[in-house]
């Protein structure tokens, strides 16, 4: 029973695979519905997780990555699609890459996990309002308009920014020092 996380973010990852195979093929109707999966299984198995104490190693790599593996290839196919800029792409791009060295520095250096606290979370659910709606547009040629899926991206991409800052903060990196390593010392999976 504990390893259903870790097998929920492996399906996450072969989910993945067949969005783009799905999306090649023009397939909207099934690439919503897979992403919408997607995201509820992330959901799942965090609270699993969480709720049971069912924490690995293998868990805090696997989880994150399907995440950005997911979303990166969504943004990617969205992108080429040209719903969204590829100037979003490149620094949405550079800003996980930016999060990715920065923590594996903080846990060499300190041997301390940092968390996704609230702006993470509502980035993360900004993201998903817009690529569901971008992908409802392809799938059911709605009229929701491109501005509007441009202005939810970019307000997702500013506070997920933010955060990184805030992460980079909080683990004083920039700022002040880094003090109270029991507030972000953790086992559970990044969200």
């Amino acid at each position: 029973m504990r390893h259903i996380p870790n097998i929920l973010s492996c399906i996450r990852i072969a989910m993945t695979i067949a969005f783009i195979v799905l999306f090649i093929k023009q397939q909207y109707t099934a690439c919503l519905i897979l992403f919408i999966a997607s995201f509820l299984t992330d959901v799942l198995d965090g609270y699993l997780a969480r709720r049971n104490n069912w924490i690995s190693d293998f868990g805090k790599l696997v989880d994150p990555f399907a995440d950005k593996f997911m979303f990166i290839s969504v943004l990617i196919c969205l992108v080429c699609k040209g719903v969204f800029p590829v100037y979003l792409l490149i620094i949405l791009v550079v800003k996980e890459l930016l999060l990715i060295v920065g923590g594996l520095i903080i846990l060499k250096k300190k041997h301390v996990s940092v968390y996704s606290d609230i702006w993470g979370k509502l980035a993360t659910g900004l993201f998903f309002v817009a690529f569901t709606l971008a992908l409802a547009k392809l799938a059911f040629a709605s009229f929701i308009p491109d501005w509007l899926l441009t202005v939810l991206f970019i307000t997702a991409l500013t506070i997920s920014v933010l955060s990184l800052f805030h992460y980079a903060y909080m683990s004083g990196f920039i700022g002040k020092k880094y003090r109270d390593h029991s507030a972000y010392e953790t086992d559970t999976p990044q969200e």
